[in-house]
């Protein structure tokens, strides 16, 4: 059973996370993002795994891409509406030299749709 303090304890985490103020975590991409907005993501996603294969601390790769600690962490939590797609190219460029965008499009085929079903 948990005490009274636990559950209080809980309670104020639960509301912390609730808060529309709230800072911690990831974005998600929106539910039909746009090509912009997907590519604002993958390269927050490329610079995710920088940081991770490299061993890198926030601070360490903050001075790489010559970032304030906390712009870093926009780019770690993918909060792509902070950043110009143009801002993001040139931070990567610092870790990814030289860096380039492709651009493919695609032609989506109207009325034809892919249903998934699990039993």
């Amino acid at each position: 059973m948990k005490t009274k303090q636990e559950k209080q304890e809980y309670q104020k985490y639960l509301e912390e996370l609730n808060d529309p103020n709230y800072s911690g975590g990831s974005w998600a991409l929106p539910e039909n993002p746009t090509p912009l907005e997907q590519a604002k993501y993958e390269i927050c996603q490329k610079v995710i795994r920088y940081k991770r294969n490299s061993k890198l601390t926030t601070d360490k790769l903050a001075q790489k891409i010559q970032l304030s600690k906390a712009e870093t962490e926009d780019i770690l939590y993918c909060r792509i509406d902070y950043f110009t797609l143009d801002r993001l190219m040139d931070y990567t460029n610092k870790l990814f030299s030289p860096c380039e965008v492709k651009i493919t499009i695609e032609k989506k085929e109207l009325g034809k749709t892919t249903h998934a079903r699990t039993v």
